[in-house]
């Protein structure tokens, strides 16, 4: 079965995090893995104030995880999401493959690459640019 790729932003518990922020990092990356997920990206988003109490806690961290998986195995991993104690909300969402490249360079804080079509129309303002300096 062919995976699709997935964007997830998960609400973890500040004070869990603030605690053990690698062991959080990696109870979420296991999380994906046990499914049978790959892992493009996984980094902490911000961390802040929530605007209501959830479970009680008024600060969270906000973590984004960028994957692949087969669509079959979504659900077990949302349940997964919601038994574990560290997350405290979660929501994933399937991403266009033309997009996912773009959007997993920005989480890792990387330039996106441009695409052949846009690198030739760069290339043609170029020298549009210089064809225009060169004659006046």
């Amino acid at each position: 079965m062919a995976e699709n790729n997935y964007e997830c932003m998960m609400i973890v518990d500040a004070n869990v995090y603030a605690r053990d922020p690698g062991g959080v990092a990696n109870t979420i990356t296991g999380l994906i893995e046990k499914m049978g997920g790959t892992v493009l990206a996984s980094r902490m988003w911000i961390e802040q104030k929530l605007s209501y109490a959830i479970r009680g806690r008024h600060k969270g961290v906000y973590w984004v995880s960028y994957f692949r998986m087969a669509p079959d195995k979504l659900g077990t991993f949302n349940r997964q999401c919601q038994l574990t104690d560290e997350i405290l909300r979660h929501l994933t969402i399937k991403i266009d493959p033309r997009l996912i490249d773009t959007m997993v360079a920005v989480a890792k804080g990387e330039r996106p690459r441009k695409s052949d079509a846009e690198e030739e129309a760069g290339s043609d303002e170029a020298i549009a640019e210089t064809t225009e300096l060169v004659e006046s």
